[in-house]
């Protein structure tokens, strides 16, 4: 027999908000039935209207807040929440980084772990930091509008404020739209595959304040491109480049693999520690680089170099870790599968004059599986990898290679709590504590450093 839920679509009913998930939405529970609501913060009682009812969950809205929570920021706008730009921002940010902590040591506990989860490092101001913005641009009553999508659709609501981006980043654009708007370049249409512009992407240097302008468009060229170029460059002094992607896919994916410079320089440059990096389009460049900063140096404290070892830096990217960390050891090996990105840090390290640091391309785990039957033996292992974390093969060819400590760096709990079980099963233990570091304060995203040091 199929079990009924104890809820229908549309009813209202009053309840205690008892937890929030890891894409923090509050919860509430019937009858031991689930129901997930945005806006919600632990601790609250609330009137809740069912919006949309499964199997074994469903989805409410807060029609009422009855009583508050001591933990609820008042001062957001309630569009950072609606798109799920900010998903956390309804949570005081002393809150945030407390459920960030939690979040690890559960994930930790269920998997019988025993492990110290340090409190979470986070920002003396935790809005206005991201250093890219990607932003949707359609057509709402007959002009281009620039904005972000409702939660959960491809409705697009129009915003000028992101709230976690740089103003200036935000002001630039609102500079940008209406310039289009002005010369009436029209916005993608989805539905239809038609129009101009998808997306306008922004990227500024943290410290160069150096600003480049990505117009990502359907068509293969922009029109009146002659016009619009000179009025951008003119509006907004900081930009050093302007560069058209053309992506002519039907796809969510926003960036095209063809990159034209409009005018200046292909890449903007920025600093991390006293390195320069330079950033093209397509580069995988860490958003917030104030927080970076204290991540890496984090991760080689923790690492306790001695400027003796052999490095491997899997999933080097543009080479922001290998760099950052070269002058703490006498060699570093990085791979990375994006060929893009390879010619980046090879750049990079010529810009910083780096000289014992190699890159080679390809996937991680084949490269270590390569490295590992090779007979090569580094002393430390930085892994860097995306959500989906490592592969079984990747861990046990870097314990084969017996490094005396593997340094994780995780933007997903779940898959870093897995990882650490089978590095466990491959005769390594966590040292000291997991660090967990808000490098996306008012989102649900959760970097931490966790070192691994090889059992005798």
């Amino acid at each position: 027999m199929k079990k009924k839920a104890p809820v229908v679509k549309n009813q209202e009913f009053d309840a205690e908000v008892i937890d929030l998930t890891y894409q923090g939405n509050g919860v509430i529970k019937v009858d031991d039935f689930p129901i997930f609501v945005t806006n919600a913060v632990p601790g609250e009682k609330i009137r809740v209207g069912i919006t949309k009812v499964a199997t074994n969950y469903a989805f409410g809205r807060v029609v009422k807040t009855l009583e508050a929570s001591p933990n609820r920021n008042n001062d957001v706008n309630s569009a950072a929440l609606t798109t799920g730009i900010a998903p956390l921002a309804h949570l005081k940010y002393d809150a945030q980084l407390k459920f960030k902590q939690q979040q690890i040591s559960e994930l930790f506990r269920k998997q019988h772990v025993d492990v110290n989860v340090a409190p979470t490092i986070g920002m003396e101001n935790p809005t206005g930091y991201r250093n890219k913005a990607q932003i949707p641009a359609r057509e709402i009553k007959g002009q281009l509008t620039t904005g972000f999508f409702r939660r959960g659709s491809h409705r697009l609501m129009p915003i000028e404020d992101f709230y976690i981006q740089d103003p200036e980043i935000d002001k630039a654009i609102v500079i940008i739209r209406d310039i289009l708007r002005k010369f009436h370049v029209a916005a993608y249409d989805e539905v239809h595959h038609k129009g101009v512009i998808r997306n306008i992407m922004v990227r500024r240097g943290y410290y160069s304040h150096e600003m480049m302008v990505v117009l990502v468009t359907r068509s293969k060229r922009i029109p009146g491109a002659n016009i619009i170029i000179p009025e951008i460059k003119n509006a907004l002094p900081e930009v050093t480049s302007i560069i058209q992607n053309v992506n002519q896919d039907k796809t969510n994916v926003i960036l095209g693999d063809v990159n034209h410079v409009l005018w200046g320089n292909k890449v903007i440059k920025d600093t991390l520690f006293d390195k320069t990096f330079a950033i093209g389009p397509n580069s995988f460049y860490q958003v917030n680089p104030q927080t970076t900063e204290v991540l890496y140096k984090l991760a080689a404290d923790k690492a306790e170099l001695t400027g003796d070892e052999t490095v491997i830096d899997a999933y080097s990217g543009i080479g922001t870790i290998s760099l950052t960390i070269a002058d703490k050891v006498k060699s570093v090996l990085g791979v990375e599968v994006v060929p893009a990105a390879i010619d980046d840090a090879k750049r990079n390290a010529d810009l910083n004059n780096v000289h014992n640091v190699k890159f080679e391309l390809g996937k991680a785990e084949e490269k270590m599986v390569a490295w590992q039957q090779d007979g090569l033996q580094p002393d430390v292992i930085f892994v860097d990898p995306p959500r989906k974390g490592l592969t079984p093969e990747l861990i046990d060819a870097a314990a084969k290679m017996a490094p005396k400590k593997i340094v994780y760096i995780s933007c997903n709990p779940a898959t870093l709590v897995r990882d650490i079980v089978q590095f466990e099963e491959n005769g390594y233990a966590i040292k000291g504590d997991v660090q967990p570091v808000d490098q996306f304060p008012q989102t649900t995203h959760i970097e931490s450093v966790t070192v691994l040091e090889r059992q005798n």
